[in-house]
This record gives structure tokens, C-alpha cells and sequence, in this order.
């Protein structure tokens, strides 16, 4: 293999080598947001149980119809928001999930570019050796032609 291709291939794999270490960042970025997402929308809802509780604990004693309707609007309002956390949260998992198989892409292209380089390698040196080879064994051939076996002469 000429040293121009295997240039060629090392700068193809030093390319995916980046593209991974981008989708590799991408994806620890998408875990933050996923996981602030998550906990964002975990607050919400133990803020709406503790509410719930605090609320039925005031509604023993009285209460006014006043009253009873702030807690009611309040609670729809954070319902409300509860559910718009939570598509805000499976939205960040499927960009999760979606950089997840970027980056598995990604490693599998540098693999495979390795593995290229690495078969490349392999069939260079076996073709060096044949040439090798066929050097040594013309050289013998020659020797061979010039006055026989170089071994029958050290014998005589």
C-alpha cells in the first residue's frame, strides 16, 4: 500500500475520530438537559403532593369559598405546568435516545476505519514479503545458473 493511501486513510479516520469525540459531547449535553428535565419535572410534581397535603390539611379547619377557588386555579395551573415539564422531558430523553444512536454510528464508522487500515497494513506487508521472496528466490535461481548449488561448493 503507497504511503499517500494509507496518509489518505489516516486522515479519513482522524475525521470520524472527531466526528465521534462531536457526537460523544453531544451526548453527554443530552444526558445534562434530559436529566435537568427530569428533575425539574420531579420537583413540580412533589411540590403539587406537598400542596395537595398542605391544602387538605386547611380544608379540616375553614376554609372560605374564595379560598377554595385559589387553591383550585393554582392546582390547575400547576397541573398545567407539570404536563408541559413533562413533554419537555420526553421530548429531552428521544434527543437522548437520538444522540445515543449517533454516537454508536459514529464509533462504528471509526471502527470500520481502523479495521480498514489495519487490513490494508496487513496485505502491504504480506505483498513486500511475496516481492522478498521472489528477490531471494531469483537470486538463488541465479547463483544457481552461475556455477551451481553455492552448498555442493563448499562441500568439494
Amino acid at each position: 500500500m503507497s504511503s499517500s493511501n494509507l496518509q489518505a486513510l489516516n486522515v479519513l479516520l482522524e475525521r470520524a475520530e472527531a466526528e465521534r469525540d462531536e457526537a460523544l459531547r453531544f451526548l453527554q449535553e443530552a444526558q445534562s438537559r434530559a436529566s435537568s428535565a427530569r428533575s425539574q419535572h420531579d420537583q413540580l410534581s412533589q411540590y403539587r403532593t406537598d400542596y395537595t397535603s398542605r391544602w387538605t390539611q386547611e380544608f379540616t379547619r375553614q376554609t372560605t369559598v374564595s379560598m377554595l377557588g385559589c387553591y383550585q386555579n393554582f392546582g390547575q395551573r400547576l397541573d398545567q405546568a407539570i404536563g408541559q415539564q413533562a413533554g419537555i422531558a420526553d421530548y429531552a430523553d428521544q434527543r437522548l435516545s437520538a444522540a445515543r444512536d449517533v454516537l454508536r454510528e459514529r464509533e462504528l464508522r471509526v471502527a470500520s476505519v481502523r479495521k480498514l487500515i489495519e487490513r490494508r497494513r496487513a496485505e502491504a506487508m504480506r505483498s513486500q514479503m511475496r516481492q522478498e521472496q521472489r528477490a531471494t528466490d531469483e537470486q538463488a535461481a541465479r547463483a544457481a545458473a552461475r556455477g551451481g548449488n553455492p552448498m555442493t561448493r563448499l562441500v568439494a
